[in-house]
């Protein structure tokens, strides 16, 4: 069976040519299923004649739809959505961790990506209970490979933690310093495998293993000429996760000279990755700054607008002045509700 590492390498091949990517479109290989999925899994970014394939396949769905949509849904209170399973009674908990028990490594870790769908916390708890004897005993196929995509767009901060810790096992990433080292090899290698290599590195770092090299290796790539390599290592930056990266993110938002490039990392800020809430607000003040700033295309400050949406629910379009006061009501209620409560004794 065809592994994640061999698939990247292909599909980087056949990007080569517009004549590969048009025959892709209209006849799909059969070994190219999971690259379609992927491509639908991650939302992505608008096609255009003009892209190198690697974007006209990953990218269908148009970024900037995807970041009103989810601003839409960040202004309403949360509901359950219509066909999703209930989570599972106390007996029917019994029953599936008893089914699980009795399960291969490879089997417990898929069903248990399943199951977090319906019960995060649940599903989060035997995970962590069990990723240190799957060890060795995981292997990156399509179905697991397709259950860490779902989970890495879940709600639940828990099941995308979850996702990548598995995701890492399979591929064989111990949380060590060797492990950091061989995917910088595979990066700086020039091969196909750098790609993957450079979103995995930014979830080793976030992990804990050396965030600050992990952090320094992003920081070269996604300045790096080529495009690919920098839609990877914005990637990879959404993964890592930390306030050091939402400095960089913004940076690529704000410069990077393709379009498709800064949607993607409007895309992080808003919604993908691993940085939390708290994270994600922390990038208002400078977005208000960059909606502000008369050097950035009308197409740009379209683009902070919408994230800005995406992030706090909220709706100003481009009016800075309405932001502004918007985030300073917000965020003087913020400090209040941290501020310690003085206590009156008698």
């Amino acid at each position: 069976m065809e592994t994640m590492g061999e698939t990247s390498e292909n599909f980087a091949r056949a990007c080569r040519t517009a004549a590969e990517t048009a025959e892709a479109r209209t006849s799909p290989p059969k070994n190219s299923r999971r690259r379609n999925y992927y491509f639908a899994a991650w939302l992505g970014l608008a096609a255009a004649s003009t892209l190198v394939g690697f974007y006209v396949a990953r990218f269908r769905d148009g970024l900037a739809s995807g970041l009103k949509v989810h601003a839409a849904a960040a202004a309403r209170s949360q509901k359950t959505a219509p066909g999703v399973a209930a989570t599972p009674q106390p007996g029917e908990k019994s029953d599936a961790i008893e089914g699980i028990s009795h399960l291969a490594p490879q089997q417990q870790a898929e069903r248990l990506l399943e199951l977090a769908a319906q019960d995060p916390e649940l599903a989060v708890s035997l995970i962590q209970q069990k990723l240190t004897s799957w060890r060795e005993h995981l292997e990156e196929d399509d179905r697991l490979f397709h259950l860490v995509l779902a989970a890495l767009h879940s709600e639940d901060p828990r099941v995308r933690v979850a996702a990548v810790e598995i995701d890492l096992a399979a591929n064989h990433l111990m949380k060590s310093p060797e492990s950091m080292e061989k995917l910088r090899r595979e990066i700086h290698g020039g091969s196909e495998k750098k790609y993957m290599a450079l979103w995995r590195l930014g979830a080793l770092g976030n992990r804990g293993v050396e965030p600050s090299v992990a952090l320094g290796t992003l920081r070269h790539y996604v300045h790096e000429g080529n495009q690919e390599a920098r839609f990877w290592a914005v990637e990879g930056l959404a993964m890592l996760g930390n306030a050091a990266s939402v400095d960089a993110l913004l940076d690529v938002l704000a410069h990077d000279p393709e379009m498709q490039i800064r949607e993607r990392a409007a895309y992080a800020l808003a919604r993908s990755g691993l940085l939390t809430g708290e994270q994600r607000l922390s990038a208002v003040p400078q977005l208000l700054n960059l909606l502000d700033d008369d050097s950035l295309s009308a197409t740009t400050h379209n683009l902070v607008a919408e994230t800005l949406e995406a992030i706090t629910g909220a709706s100003f379009g481009k009016d800075t002045q309405a932001w502004r006061d918007w985030w300073a009501h917000h965020d003087k209620r913020e400090k209040q509700q941290q501020a310690p409560q003085n206590l009156v004794t008698a």
